[in-house]
């Protein structure tokens, strides 16, 4: 079990003030984008909330993961995707626009299909070894309070303060990232000789996850009738998650070090794949395609 103010009080709060930043980049107008490209919006919701848990469990059963890591994986794969996701879908020249309201509408419904995925999942590999038990109920409200009060927050300043906002995206970012980097070395010190093992593991579940997250995006998205920018941008969407959630369900609501480990390790794999895809995507020209889409 793993405890302390960093976990209790600081995974929290990071979350808090990422959540702070992605509203800080938005505005009413954006949420226009469900209704100007309603397939793209409607797919990559759909592979995100559902579609990419339901393979978590596919992936779980076919590696032999046990119980903890697989309920972990579900866990990774069933959290929305966090601001980083548009950082890349700009860089790779995808559908900036698609990408924020993805990442914002996925959010929402994690509140809901997060906690409801992760007790099905833990339902389903709990053995005689393992006593699990989902707090459903807190679960939910610990993200209303982490992800929507935040978000309405952030879009607060960004319309009455929009100097400030400018400012504020770049910190409350920076901050982030550092707690998950604290996070996943107080899980390694935790786990200690067992984090090789559990690394290993977690390493090739990551990868195998984060593959069916790009192929359901790019493959997935052509064979739904999406444009190759709205197919990256999904994919981009699925491959790179919000890490910090996955950390503060496993640690700060389950408190299961080893729970946490898919989270840890794809937070970490995520990046890897991500400037892979840019490369990608500037191979296909998306770039230059952005380019002529906004002028």
């Amino acid at each position: 079990m793993l405890e302390g103010p960093l976990i209790d009080i600081g995974l929290p709060a990071a979350l808090f003030l990422i959540m702070i930043g992605m509203g800080l980049t938005l505005t009413p107008k954006d949420f226009r984008e469900v209704l100007i490209a309603p397939r793209a919006t409607f797919y990559g919701l759909l592979a995100q909330v559902l579609l990419l848990p339901v393979f978590a469990f596919g992936l779980a059963l076919l590696l032999g993961l046990g119980p903890a890591m697989a309920v972990g994986l579900v866990i990774i794969a069933a959290c929305p995707g966090g601001t980083t996701s548009n950082i890349f879908a700009y860089l790779g020249g995808g559908d900036v626009a698609l990408s924020v309201i993805l990442t914002v509408l996925a959010s929402l419904c994690s509140i809901v299909s997060l906690p409801l995925f992760t007790s099905w999942a833990m339902q389903y590999f709990n053995d005689t070894a393992v006593a699990f038990e989902m707090p459903v109920l807190r679960t939910i409200i610990a993200l209303l309070v982490v992800v929507v009060v935040p978000l309405l927050i952030g879009m607060s300043v960004r319309k009455w303060a929009p100097r400030a906002a400018a400012l504020g995206e770049r910190a409350v970012g920076v901050f982030g990232l550092v707690v998950l980097v604290l996070v996943i070395v107080a899980i390694m010190m935790q786990l200690g000789d067992r984090i090789i093992t559990l690394a290993s593991q977690g390493s090739l579940a990551a990868i195998a996850l984060n593959v069916v997250g790009l192929a359901l995006g790019m493959v997935g998205g052509r064979i739904a009738g999406l444009s190759q920018r709205e197919a990256f941008t999904v994919a981009i969407e699925l491959g790179i998650k919000n890490g910090t959630v996955g950390l503060m369900i496993t640690l700060s609501i389950l408190h299961d070090s080893e729970m946490s480990v898919p989270s840890a390790v794809y937070g970490v794999m995520m990046f890897l794949f991500g400037f892979l895809m840019i490369v990608l995507a500037r191979k296909l020209g998306l770039t230059s395609q952005a380019s002529g889409s906004s002028a």
